[in-house]
């Protein structure tokens, strides 16, 4: 018995010193995050608000983000986004879709002032330090698409003036702005539109980000022709590890140094490892494609809840996530390519995004584990999750006045 419990002593003390390490990591991941503000930048959990009983205060089972899970995991400021699928062009369709969007920033208003207590609207850089020394959780809000802003120009003051820091120009479809990178009837526009280009102008002059995520290639290179001020990629990752064209290559990101904005990578699985050949997950879509058609597309609200509750039943059966490991790796890619000071996380949660060991907003904490355990050091878990696109927030608003 004695040899046996001898014997026994190396594989218990690795698994005691395996238990250690992690304790020390999680508890050195909790000092950062309690010293530290941390930013995600876009999340689509305001789609549910379409639901008036939805409360962000409220613990949800389903979903990703609301204020008691974000406070779990550490996460102290949102980009919430307001998302209009893309549709048709035309002047009926740009009066519905401004609407919709109108009630989506509403929607956002009413969600932060139901919970005063723990959460507060924030439009600048300092807003978000000071309600995270407040103790709150600070709601910033970024335009997905800038599908709403139609033809009119004046839209985007609009915006600007109903909380929106960003547009996105573009989703999965070309618009009036600019091609996308994903619409399967290729491209339009080459690149950004002529009233394209003035919204950007527009955007430089209000202080509004301009996100390059969606985009095309060229569109991308047009906007940093273009752009006085450093632009975000709000949620994409690295086409050299996963090649998406949603992804921004090296050269793109060797071109977004050199205009000092921020990638701030995105934990969508299908944007950080190249899938799997997956078929029951892809029948099961189709089938609900089938039912239902594309989601830009459905006309009710309704309907359109009911698909997204059972695409979100599927995705949970079926996907094989990614990990925190390869959110990690993007990270790695982009500090080995431009440096430590152009990277940030923007998560897509609710929107797609949510990987094995960060499903949802209480486990942020195991990203910062994760660059712990590859040697990031405090200052550098810093500015990926707030520095770095904390600069170019604050020099967007700043140049705002000049441009």
């Amino acid at each position: 018995m004695f040899y046996r419990i001898v014997s026994l002593l190396p594989a218990l003390v690795l698994m005691s010193s395996c238990s250690t390490t992690e304790e020390q990591l999680a508890r050195k991941a909790d000092k950062i995050h309690a010293s530290i503000l941390t930013v995600d930048t876009h999340c689509d959990t305001p789609m549910d608000f379409r639901d008036p009983g939805f409360d962000m205060g409220v613990r949800h089972d389903e979903g990703c983000v609301d204020f008691p899970r974000m406070t779990e995991g550490g996460l102290h400021s949102e980009f919430f986004a307001v998302f209009t699928g893309q549709g048709p062009r035309n002047d009926s369709t740009f009066t519905r879709v401004h609407k919709e969007a109108i009630d989506i920033f509403n929607a956002i208003h009413k969600n932060v002032e139901k919970n005063s207590a723990v959460a507060e609207l924030a439009y600048t850089p300092e807003d978000g330090y000071r309600i995270r020394k407040d103790g709150k959780i600070a709601a910033y809000i970024g335009l997905e698409n800038g599908y709403p802003i139609g033809r009119d120009l004046s839209r985007v003051k609009e915006f600007y003036d109903l909380g929106a820091r960003y547009i996105t120009l573009c989703h999965t479809r070309n618009n009036d702005i600019c091609d996308s990178s994903n619409d399967p009837a290729g491209t339009e526009h080459n690149g950004l539109s002529d009233f394209g280009k003035d919204v950007v102008k527009e955007m430089n002059t209000l202080g509004m980000m301009v996100d390059v995520s969606h985009i095309s290639d060229k569109s991308f290179y047009d906007v940093l022709s273009i752009s006085k001020t450093p632009v975000i990629a709000s949620h994409s990752s690295c086409r050299a590890l996963c090649c998406n064209p949603r992804n921004l290559s090296d050269d793109m990101l060797q071109a977004l140094k050199a205009n000092g904005g921020v990638i701030q990578i995105c934990i969508l699985s299908a944007y950080l490892k190249t899938a799997e050949p997956n078929p029951e997950m892809e029948a099961s879509l189709n089938e609900l494609r089938a039912r239902y058609g594309d989601y830009d597309t459905i006309s009710t609200e309704a309907r359109k809840e009911t698909m997204r509750t059972e695409f979100r039943a599927i995705r949970k059966k079926y996907e094989k996530l990614a990990t925190v490991s390869d959110i990690a790796d993007h990270i790695d890619h982009v500090v080995q390519v431009i440096g430590i000071d152009y990277v940030g996380i923007g998560t897509d949660f609710d929107g797609g995004g949510g990987v094995d060991g960060c499903r949802n907003a209480s486990e942020m904490k195991n990203i910062t584990k994760e660059l712990l355990r590859r040697g990031y050091s405090k200052n550098d878990i810093e500015k990926i999750w707030s520095g770095n696109i904390m600069r170019v927030f604050r020099k967007v608003q700043e140049t705002a006045t000049s441009v």
